[in-house]
C-alpha cells in the first residue's frame, strides 16, 4: 500500500446512554472483561492507535492505560463520537465499533481492514440479508468524514446509515451475518451470552 493511505485508528463508541439496556452497554461482560475494554484490545491488534469515545462524565471511571476522546456534543447521535474523534485526528481513518457488538471477533475485523478501500469515503460491513451498511462497524476515511460534516450542516437526518447509503461506500459482507449482531435489550444480552458460553 502506498504511504498516501491514511493511518487506521480504532474508536470504540462507549458514550451512549444505553437507556434500552438499562445499564451501560460498554460495561457489560461477554468475554470476562467489560465489553468496551474487550473491543479496545481487539482493535489494538489491527489499528495504529485506539481510543474509547466517551461522555465527559465517564472520564473518571475509565481504567488506566485506555486512551479516550471526549464527545464534543456538536452533532446528534453516533456522529457525535465519530466526528469528535475526526476533529482531534483529522488525517486518519477511523475503524469505528459500537460497544453493543458482543459477537464481533478479530477475524471479522481483519476482514474489514483487509477489504478497506481508502479511495472511497468508507468501507462498511453489511449483512447479506439487508445489504445495508452498518455505520458502527465501518472504516471511515478522512474524506468521508469531511463529507459527513458538510452533510450534517444541511441534513434533516443525523442517521449515519442514510449518509453511507447515499455516499461512496464499499460494502463488505462477513461470512456469517450473526457476527454483526447488535445487543440493545437485556434479552439480546442473554441471547449473545448463550452464543458465547
Amino acid at each position: 500500500m502506498a504511504s498516501t493511505t491514511p493511518q487506521l485508528y480504532g474508536l470504540v463508541l462507549a458514550g451512549g446512554k444505553s437507556t434500552r439496556m438499562g445499564s451501560d452497554k460498554g460495561l457489560l461482560t461477554y468475554h470476562d472483561v467489560p465489553q468496551q475494554e474487550y473491543l479496545y484490545k481487539l482493535l489494538g491488534q489491527i489499528c495504529d492507535d485506539v481510543f474509547l469515545s466517551i461522555r465527559d462524565d465517564q472520564s473518571t471511571s475509565i481504567p488506566d492505560g485506555f486512551k479516550t476522546i471526549i464527545d464534543q456534543n456538536e452533532y446528534r447521535g453516533p456522529f457525535n463520537g465519530i466526528l469528535s474523534a475526526h476533529k482531534v485526528y483529522p488525517d486518519v481513518a477511523w475503524l469505528v465499533l459500537a460497544c453493543d457488538l458482543p459477537l464481533i471477533n478479530l477475524e471479522t475485523l481483519r476482514q474489514l481492514a483487509e477489504n478497506r478501500n481508502p479511495k472511497q469515503g468508507a468501507t462498511s460491513f453489511a449483512t447479506k440479508e439487508t445489504k445495508l451498511p452498518e455505520p458502527l462497524i465501518t472504516i471511515w476515511e478522512p474524506s468521508g468524514l469531511q463529507e459527513a460534516i458538510q452533510h450534517m450542516q444541511t441534513a434533516e437526518s443525523s442517521c449515519p446509515r442514510k449518509f453511507l447509503i447515499n455516499s461512496d461506500t464499499k460494502l463488505v459482507f462477513p461470512e456469517h451475518d450473526e457476527v454483526l449482531y447488535n445487543a440493545n435489550y437485556i434479552e439480546d444480552y442473554k441471547y449473545a451470552k448463550s452464543k458465547i458460553d
